[in-house]
């Protein structure tokens, strides 16, 4: 809206100034006011030009800011994944996250099928049945090798930390599925930038964008572990877990 406005402007006061200068002024008083509606043109072409890159620098650094901070977004959700893997629910707190992945381990199994002899009243029948044995253990902090998985709740660029929660919904009927979300504010990951263009991406739908006033991971409305930014961001496009 600023940006046409100032394109309009720009227009009449160009057309104006030489429409003064052709017709209403003395020929000894044209050379100044044609240095002066130079000088306008200048200032104006500037200015149209400005309003046209700010959104273009705007969007670019929008995106590399977004960047990390979803990295950070899918540590905290893969470490909620991996915590509720072995508690059963989610957790809020940070300092369980980090030391669940520090000194916790997963264990490995192995799924093999077994036949066993049954005897059903006079008859003996020789039963095929799949056994779950653990075979091992191996660290939770072998799958975050190379992750900042201690600095996964700082808002890259910031100083603020991402707003962590977790709650139940209901999956089935008397069943309830524990679920987290992590969140930030865009402008918090965008400030010192123009105002105007914050508001108008916070209020962007999605699409190429990422929706609403914040970028998230997780829901406290609905069993899912998804992140609200667009596939680009991760290069493929992340599947609901249920």
């Amino acid at each position: 809206m600023i940006s046409i406005l100032i394109i309009i402007v720009s227009i009449l006061a160009v057309v104006g100034l030489a429409y003064l200068i052709v017709n209403k002024l003395p020929p000894k008083m044209k050379p100044v006011l044609s240095l002066v509606l130079w000088v306008v043109i200048v200032y104006f072409g500037y200015q149209i030009y400005q309003s046209i890159m700010q959104p273009i620098k705007f969007n670019k650094i929008k995106k590399e800011r977004y960047a990390l901070v979803i990295e950070n977004l899918k540590t905290i959700r893969d470490a909620e994944l991996a915590y509720a893997s072995v508690n059963r629910k989610f957790t809020d707190k940070y300092e369980d996250l980090v030391n669940f992945i520090e000194n916790d381990s997963f264990a490995i199994t192995e799924v093999k099928n077994i036949v066993v002899t049954e005897q059903r009243g006079r008859i003996t029948i020789d039963v095929e049945k799949r056994v779950v044995d653990t075979v091992g253990f191996e660290m939770v902090k072998n799958s975050f090798e190379g992750r900042d998985y201690k600095g996964m709740m700082n808002v890259p660029g910031t100083d603020a930390k991402f707003e962590l929660k977790v709650g139940s919904v209901e999956k089935v009927q008397g069943v309830r599925a524990s679920v987290f979300e992590a969140k930030v504010d865009k402008a918090i990951v965008l400030q010192g930038m123009n105002k105007d263009l914050i508001r108008q991406e916070k209020e962007a739908l999605g699409g190429i964008n990422v929706p609403g006033e914040y970028i998230s991971v997780g829901s406290l409305e609905d069993v899912n572990s998804n992140g609200n930014w667009p596939p680009f961001y991760d290069g493929s496009k992340e599947e609901s877990t249920d």
